[in-house]
């Protein structure tokens, strides 16, 4: 062999020992489990199975010390998601490079620094030589026997600050253990800071943030056995979330979650509860957190008072009912955490708190709705709401009472705190009140009665003359309206009708005066005409007192305006939500028949959304705030309204925008009423717009609750794009909107869906999350697409979601109709509403 030969054979051998041994390969630093012969030494780390966890050393940002402990494998941010410390209190110097993890001769996890001196241990009663120690995919450092298989210790029974899937927070009341959360002194300092995360020992238990260990910060509200009734964003269908146990046995009551891997819940240092997830390939982003408001904050108004949010942001505090500021000057400064105090006292206090049976009226109870229940609750015996009310009734010492489904009764005999309004849901509060308080006292009675006196018979009795004609001119616009609607009743023997007998008797209903009207709208001037939809032209008018009103006319060539006309104004009427157009009145005049709306100033979602100049108004938060508002008002027609509606001509054009840009839900011409023992119906008239019905109701007339699903997911993809289902094209390719964007989706390419005129300016996992439930909600069959609740819970968290499939129908022309002419009626400018299809 030639000198060169062996040379360059000796620099090959040469180089691969130095790759080898001076870059070593990634995997070689890691380990599966701790034994007493296999420590844990820096530079390694401990991986769970499936390499969703890690144990290790680390060093906090800015820090000169070093800890162990456990994180989330492979983050996309640049720090570590740290889950777990092992000595937090005692941490290691950042220079110290020969500590170790390793199992002592008692079979203790041992973290021992540089000079062998024990700096934290695991401590477990029982010693053993057999035991070794390993992390599972949910994030458990656990310390096994490896004969027995017994946990001698495990991490999830000493939490940290973050609580993981899996795991639990709670107490035991036979050895008085408590596991709870502590947050990190600093973002950067492990140590124990000045906030816990632990359940109360009430029954029911509530979820708590203390500072200090004592001092309330945020409460979550009892559980109800589905929620925790304080956090709105709970609906019972998280199901695949949070369960609380009570083992009698163990003496012990725990809560804890299941929903999914990348998913945790933390204490911050600054005292706020946080959950964060992580979707593939994506950062961790905040999904909720606690407090998250000024009234979420624990008892800002003080006793005897709510909080209500204003226009998302505002807070304003206000006394129950009967109750006053303590102090005027404080409470206009803004400072009410002194709270109300009673007006009037009780005829229970008179009695020194004996049964109030003698002398004075009896004390009533004032029913406030849609609350976070106050705190300091006591369960008492009584099974259903009447034997609640009539033991709170029967105690001088319940001030209040509320009977809750899932938890029954529970009183309160202290003063009442930390109370919520919300703007829908919520619980009903019945509280004790003095009988002046809702009947009117006795100075008001002598008040009316001098009156009375001074003004004599004679202007009494013209009072009562002007009343009368008054009266009775009322009754003849009633009567001409009922007549109205008799006519309509004989008259028309369609199946679509509405029942008279479940709905708003229509002489509950303002009736406006024809020539009001005249003037309000500059006898309907073209000028004052602020748009055209099926039922006929829509007027912007202004009454004496200066409010604004929007007036919808009927149109004498709407074949089908009468039914709306008296589907509209007798089922709106029954309906009030936040989220669904009001309407004031009507008026009946010869031939003439009016609808009065509240006035929105920013006319309808259509008119931004489709329109290329104005659509750049729409910011991101503006359209999530809109499919917000759309989704909750869908949810009241179809579950928590007094009726169960389905509206069937949901889009766009039917959306419209108040002054803050909020939706408001309008047109209920084609609406139809559900029994509750019903879940679909079969029509031979179909009604809609094209492009928002549902398969099976374009082609075979059966709509449902699945119905209006589908068409609020077409409404979904459309604010999210900016683009129309009815007339999209992509490339030249007759793609349907739908269709385009589970193509994008199916590529993992969903944000190219958004709207270009957002650029960059819009929250990446809120988009996702949108164009997620608007493919679930438009797939093909009925019983692939969610429930409302189910929508609603999807928008408002970071839950997972099922897939959406792929769907059947391509392009627009795949699905074609036959339209009767004359029973075509025009929506709007640009879309028209259907009130009559076949398929074929």
């Amino acid at each position: 062999m030639h000198a060169k030969d062996r040379y360059c054979r000796v620099l090959g051998f040469f180089s691969i020992f130095v790759l080898f041994h001076c870059f070593p390969s990634p995997c070689c630093c890691a380990i599966y489990n701790i034994t007493s012969s296999q420590a844990l030494s820096q530079g390694q780390t401990l991986l769970s199975a499936s390499k969703i966890f890690e144990v290790g050393f680390f060093t906090p940002t800015n820090s000169g010390n070093k800890y162990v402990g456990i994180w989330f494998n492979k983050p996309i941010s640049t720090s570590k998601v740290v889950v777990w410390v092992a000595n937090k209190e005692n941490p290691l110097a950042v220079t110290d490079s020969a500590a170790t993890l390793t199992i002592g001769s008692n079979g203790n996890l041992n973290l021992l620094d540089g000079k062998e001196n024990s700096v934290w241990s695991t401590d477990i009663p029982v010693p053993s030589n057999t035991s070794f120690a390993e992390l599972f995919d949910n994030g458990n450092f656990v310390l096994k026997d490896s004969i027995s298989g017994q946990v001698l210790w495990q991490t999830f029974e000493h939490p940290s600050d973050t609580f993981l899937s899996k795991a639990k927070i709670g107490f035991n009341v036979k050895t008085g253990e408590r596991f709870v959360l502590t947050s990190w002194k600093t973002e950067t300092d492990p140590s124990p800071g000045n906030f816990t995360v632990g359940l109360s020992h009430q029954r029911p238990p509530q979820a708590l943030v203390w500072i200090n260990g004592s001092t309330r910060r945020w409460r979550s509200g009892p559980w109800d056995n589905t929620k925790f009734l304080g956090v709105p964003q709970m609906y019972p269908i998280y199901l695949s979330g949070f369960k609380l146990t009570d083992d009698v046995d163990q003496g012990t009551t725990t809560l804890s979650f299941d929903i999914g891997d990348y998913y945790h819940m933390f204490i911050s240092s600054e005292g706020v509860l946080k959950a964060k997830k992580k979707e593939k390939d994506t950062d961790w982003y905040t999904a909720w957190q606690a407090p998250n408001s000024t009234c979420e904050a624990y008892g800002v108004c003080g006793p005897y008072a709510f909080c209500k949010t204003i226009e998302l942001e505002s807070t304003v505090c206000k006394c129950l009912k009967g109750f006053v500021p303590k102090s005027k000057e404080e409470w206009s400064k803004g400072n009410w955490t002194g709270g109300c105090v009673r007006r009037t006292k009780l005829l229970c206090e008179k009695n020194n708190g004996s049964s109030a049976s003698s002398g004075g009226k009896k004390d009533r109870f004032w029913k406030k709705s849609t609350l976070k229940l106050p705190d300091f609750y006591t369960l008492v015996p009584p099974v259903d709401a009447d034997s609640c009310g009539r033991w709170c009734r029967s105690n001088c010492s319940c001030i209040a009472f509320a009977f809750v489904d899932g938890i029954g009764c529970l009183i309160w005999s202290n003063d009442l705190i930390d109370i919520q309004e919300f703007p829908d849901g919520g619980q009903d509060l019945f509280l004790r009140l003095a009988h002046s308080e809702l009947v009117g006292g006795q100075q008001l009675k002598k008040v009316i009665i001098s009156l009375a006196a001074i003004c004599g018979t004679a202007i009494l009795g013209g009072l009562f003359l002007a009343w009368c004609r008054l009266r009775a001119k009322q009754d003849g616009k009633i009567k001409d309206t009922m007549n109205y609607f008799d006519l309509i009743e004989k008259s028309d023997n369609s199946r679509d009708n509405l029942r008279r007998k479940e709905l708003h008797d229509p002489s509950e209903l303002a009736i406006f005066e024809y020539d009001t009207m005249l003037v309000a709208t500059n006898n309907f001037s073209i000028s004052n005409k602020l748009g055209q939809g099926g039922f006929g032209p829509v007027y912007k008018g202004k009454l004496k007192d200066g409010k604004e009103i929007a007036v919808k006319r009927l149109s004498c060539n709407s074949g089908q305006g009468i039914e709306e006309f008296k589907n509209e104004m007798i089922l709106i009427s029954k309906l009030q939500h936040r989220s669904l157009v009001k309407l004031m009145g009507c008026c009946i005049y010869e031939e003439e028949k009016l609808l009065i709306y509240e006035f929105m100033p920013n006319k309808s979602l259509d008119f931004f959304l489709f329109d290329p100049r104005r659509r750049s108004e729409l910011s991101w938060a503006t359209r999530f705030k809109i499919i917000h508002g759309v989704a909750k008002g869908i949810l009241y027609l179809h579950r928590d309204s007094c009726l169960r509606v389905i509206h069937r001509d949901l889009k766009a054009s039917n959306i419209l925008l108040d002054a803050k840009m909020n939706a408001k839900i309008s047109d209920f011409g084609l609406a139809r009423i559900f029994e509750e023992t019903i879940d679909l119906a079969n029509t031979q008239r179909v009604v809609g717009t094209l492009g928002y019905m549902s398969p099976e109701y374009a082609m075979g007339g059966i709509f449902s609750e699945k119905s209006d699903v589908y068409s609020f997911g077409v409404l979904l993809l459309e604010i999210v794009s900016g683009k129309k289902n009815n007339s999209f094209h992509y490339r030249d390719q007759q793609l349907s909107l739908i269709a385009h964007a589970w193509q994008l989706w199916s590529e993992c390419r969903p944000l190219e869906l958004i709207d270009e005129t957002l650029a960059d300016s819009y929250c990446s996992s809120e988009v996702i999350r949108c164009i997620d439930v608007g493919l679930l909600c438009t797939q093909d069959h009925a019983i692939d697409r969610p429930t409302m609740p189910q929508v609603v819970l999807m928008l408002s968290n970071e839950i997972d979601r099922p897939k959406p499939k792929q769907p059947l129908f391509y392009s627009q022309g795949s699905l074609k109709f036959d339209l009767k002419p004359q029973s075509v009626t025009k929506g709007s400018t640009n879309e028209a509403t259907i009130s009559m299809i076949e398929g074929r």
